[in-house]
């Protein structure tokens, strides 16, 4: 693990100044992705160049990852805002249609990211993006909400070696251990929603990295159903992970 740490931390310094940028900002949530990826900032920019920004929506949003974030960001002596979104969320329902569950729970991301870039215009600074590698390849996230940064950190980490990294890097053990979920509502976990755990999507994935088919994942014993679904998922979701298509209309 420690090759993959001074890889991310070179490279964020790198993009950094290549892009002649010193500050970045970071949402935080409690869970051990953004506890990561804040962790790798701070250790490539040093804390006085990274803020991190609390987006609890209250009633939903656990007072223990509100706490955990909150102390994280003590600790890690970096400029931390709280900002719940209980009140953007609102206006969205003035709106002259109802909207529906899905489209009200993909706000709560969207509105996360915009405050996000609020910040980012404001002080000049790097959105972080805090998506991995597994999430990225089902295009398990909001477009244009979680899934938008100018910088992804653990992009290239399956969901197995966040953990690994995270214990690495020391992330105190409550990260470790924590159900993984985004929160979106109440009760909601991440392999819950998914119907497969990340150990199952991770093996998948790394098979599928190797070149195997859909056919020969099956063949090797690995479970039809996980297997369809996985293949399914990302290939409705490619969108999500390619730039907006441009019509062509000129020479």
């Amino acid at each position: 693990m420690h090759n993959i740490y001074t890889k991310i931390v070179a490279g964020i310094h790198k993009f950094f100044k290549e892009n002649a940028f010193e500050k970045a900002v970071i949402g935080v949530s409690g869970g051990i992705d953004s506890a990561l990826c804040l962790k790798l900032t701070i250790d490539a920019l040093g804390a006085d160049n990274v803020t991190a920004i609390l987006m609890p929506e209250k009633g939903v949003s656990s007072d223990e990852n509100y706490l955990h974030s909150k102390t994280l960001c003590q600790f890690l002596k970096v400029e931390a805002f709280s900002v719940p979104i209980n009140k953007f969320l609102t206006d969205f329902l003035s709106l002259p249609w109802r909207p529906n569950d899905l489209a009200q729970i993909n706000v709560k991301a969207r509105i996360r990211m915009c405050i996000l870039y609020n910040f980012s215009n404001t002080r000049n600074a790097l959105v972080i993006g805090t998506s991995n590698k597994t999430e990225l390849a089902l295009g398990y996230g909001t477009k244009h909400g979680d899934m938008a940064a100018d910088l992804e950190v653990i992009g290239d980490l399956l969901k197995e070696d966040v953990y690994k990294l995270a214990e690495h890097v020391g992330l105190p053990d409550e990260f470790l251990h924590k159900t993984p979920s985004a929160e979106l509502y109440v009760g909601q976990s991440d392999e819950e929603e998914l119907g497969i755990s990340y150990k199952e999507i991770d093996t998948i994935l790394k098979h599928i990295d190797n070149g195997l088919t859909k056919d020969d994942l099956i063949d090797k014993g690995l479970s039809p159903h996980s297997v369809h679904k996985i293949f399914r998922l990302m290939e409705i979701n490619q969108h999500k992970l390619q730039p907006t298509f441009i019509i062509k209309a000129t020479s």
